[in-house]
């Protein structure tokens, strides 16, 4: 059985995904999955507002291409947490953290007792609909699901080693431009302040002996970012291919531009 994105990442490996919300269609992940180009994929429901229905279909789709998925979720409720996983996706992310203690917060709802206090319920996809002992359905729960903690505030950034200290976050993401925000140097980030900030999260990933990923605006910032030992990098939304899409066929044809 292929190792998962955990494994891999847990094994120093680094890997390319990719990112769908806005313009969400299942097509574009069975498309971006034929092409061999990625790793997985993460879903967004922060800002794309995806439905419970839109991860299951998108999950399944990435399931037939050997994708596994994540979701991005606001760290608003554990139920919005534990659906992601009864959908079908093999981890959750948290945007807009800001403590440690939020980090805590986020991990007890991503796990079942004794780690965790999410809702025990075997009868969605991760417990293979309820014909999973219900002990075995919360230890390999607990065992192989992912969490990843985003830091992008201020408040993050201060807290970082804290918050990669907490049992049961197994990576933290980098958005640069919420955090270019938060330093106060929006759009710049190549700043001094945002890669000081870059540099704390791989600081205190190495102490804990945790990986790191981040989205990347441009192929420099991906350049520093394998430089600086990130191990999950992601450089193309849905919203990104359609754009850049464009942008090309413009160029190529420009006769009739």
């Amino acid at each position: 059985m292929p190792d998962t994105m955990k494994q891999r990442l847990q094994n120093g490996e680094r890997l390319v995904v990719f990112a769908v919300g806005r313009m969400f269609h299942h097509n574009i992940v069975r498309y971006l999955g034929m092409t061999g180009a990625f790793d997985g994929f993460w879903i967004d429901v922060e800002h794309g507002g995806l439905t419970t229905a839109d991860i299951e279909v998108a999950s399944g789709v990435g399931q037939a291409h050997g994708l596994e998925c994540f979701v991005r979720v606001p760290p608003t409720d554990y139920a919005t947490v534990t659906r992601c996983f009864e959908s079908g996706a093999t981890g959750v992310m948290a945007a807009q953290i800001r403590s440690a203690a939020q980090a805590e917060e986020f991990v007890q709802w991503a796990k079942f007792a004794p780690r965790g206090r999410r809702g025990l319920n075997p009868l969605g996809f991760d417990g293979a609909y309820g014909t999973v002992p219900l002990s075995e359905f919360a230890e390999r729960a607990n065992r192989e699901t992912f969490v990843a903690i985003q830091i992008e505030t201020a408040q993050a950034v201060d807290e970082v080693e804290g918050i990669a200290s907490v049992d049961g976050v197994d990576l933290l993401f980098v958005g640069p431009s919420d955090l270019s925000q938060a330093v106060g140097t929006i759009g710049d980030f190549m700043g001094a302040a945002s890669l000081e900030a870059v540099d704390r999260v791989a600081t205190a990933c190495a102490a804990q002996g945790k990986q790191w990923g981040a989205v990347t605006p441009n192929p420099g910032y991906a350049a520093l970012l394998i430089e600086k030992g990130c191990t999950l990098i992601s450089p193309v939304n849905d919203v990104k291919l359609v754009t850049e899409g464009l942008a090309a066929t413009k160029d190529k044809y420009s006769l009739l531009w």
